[in-house]
């Protein structure tokens, strides 16, 4: 049969007709939009509790440094005694850190020490700190369980977790010995009150660190107003080159300035293995869609057939079809899409102020996250998803369209 000319439709018609092809099989097309909405909404949904878990581990260890950039003697990470102390920041560097564009920052005091109670004895991270700014940074002041946080930098008590409190057979309102060295190798000790004692989300740091204030620790350890360190934090972790550099350009030579990538390369690997988790897992579930998707499309075509064959016969192109059957298969993707991306914002929006996972909390806590999960529904990993699932469904839409595109018309017209 020879062709009466060359059929171009207008991409209106090729839509209309596209649509109508897709409905003329009710129960098939909503087999297909069915399991791609549940692909793409379990993409979106399970990367939104993944990013939400690694950012949760990833906010945990910055806090446990802590801080979003550090600043130290350059032998203090090596050697963390007394005797690498700094000053307190003045000149550049203070102005650089009360500019507006800093969230806030600490002086913190850091040394080994020992605490002895009536019946136990413990080595300790002693830890002294400026109370209202270190809550900033390291959230502290809001894990009191039993009496209260430290008021101000001369506050004579002690804050300790409830751990250590249990391991030391002692409790709130008790007197314990906190014993560590001066800059002069002498020991400096000294007896506080235990005023507060904290839960930790990560259980295993309430064994270590105790918290006093940053003057009271100066004078025991008779340093003058010296540091160990200056922390300073910035409204998103993800997000700190702008004022890593200001800092950076204001600090003296003579200090050592790092960032929480390069204070903790673990972090730093887990935000990149994130990254390229989100990725892989996206491809593998749209992967697994993809052969429904083309045994629908293949299906479609094979239904057709002789409907196919005498559009040839009138004239329409191959490249005409190909489009056609591709047009079928971007309208199939984008409503998939439309409900799954609903779906997953419906189900992950109310999640999203926290979700209790005490049930696992041993095993979070050895991976550095806490009991609660707090999903995160972010604007990239949806269009990640979504950019994935339609390049991959006209992918894999190439192959029915090209067989329909290569039937002979005139045995397409004759088949039963």
């Amino acid at each position: 049969m020879k062709g009466i000319g060359t059929i171009n439709l207008p991409f209106r018609a090729m839509l209309v007709l596209s649509w109508r092809n897709l409905w003329r099989n009710h129960r098939r097309t909503m087999i297909m939009l069915a399991a791609i909405s549940v692909g793409v909404w379990a993409m979106i949904f399970m990367t939104a509790l993944m990013r939400g878990m690694v950012d949760d581990m990833l906010r945990q260890g910055i806090q446990n440094l802590p801080g979003h950039i550090q600043i130290h003697h350059p032998d203090f990470r090596n050697d963390p005694s007394i005797v690498n102390s700094i000053d307190a920041p003045s000149g550049d560097l203070l102005n650089a850190l009360n500019d507006p564009s800093t969230k806030a920052w600490s002086t913190r005091i850091k040394v080994p020490a020992i605490i002895a109670s009536e019946r136990e004895t413990r080595g300790i991270n002693l830890l002294g700190i400026e109370p209202e700014a270190e809550t900033i940074i390291s959230g502290i002041g809001g894990q009191i369980i039993e009496g209260r946080f430290l008021l101000d930098r001369h506050d004579k008590g002690l804050v300790i977790g409830a751990k250590l409190a249990e391991r030391l057979e002692t409790r709130l309102g008790k007197r314990v010995v906190v014993i560590s060295q001066d800059p002069e190798n002498n020991i400096a000790e000294r007896g506080f009150k235990v005023v507060g004692i904290y839960k930790a989300k990560m259980p295993g740091l309430e064994e270590f660190n105790v918290y006093a204030a940053l003057g009271t620790l100066q004078t025991l350890l008779k340093i003058g107003n010296q540091i160990s360190e200056i922390t300073i934090v910035d409204d998103d972790f993800r997000d700190i080159e702008v004022l890593y550099q200001n800092i950076k350009q204001a600090t003296p030579e003579n200090l050592e300035i790092k960032a929480w990538y390069e204070l903790d390369a673990y972090l730093k690997y887990m935000l990149n293995m994130m990254d390229g988790f989100v990725l892989v897992w996206v491809i593998i579930i749209f992967l697994a869609l993809s052969f429904g998707l083309v045994n629908t499309l293949v299906m479609a075509v094979f239904e057709r057939v002789r409907e196919i064959g005498l559009i040839q016969a009138l004239g329409m192109r191959p490249g005409m079809i190909v489009y056609q059957i591709l047009l079928e298969s971007l309208l199939l993707l984008l409503i998939g899409l439309g409900i799954g991306n609903l779906l997953a914002i419906i189900t992950v929006k109310p999640l999203e102020s926290g979700l209790d996972i005490s049930i696992v909390a041993e095993g979070l806590a050895m991976m550095g996250a806490s009991s609660m999960l707090y999903p995160s529904l972010t604007a990239s990993d949806m269009i990640l998803a979504n950019t994935v699932v339609i390049i991959l469904g006209i992918l894999t839409s190439i192959l029915p369209a090209w067989r329909a595109a290569k039937l002979d018309p005139v045995q397409a017209i004759n088949s039963t």
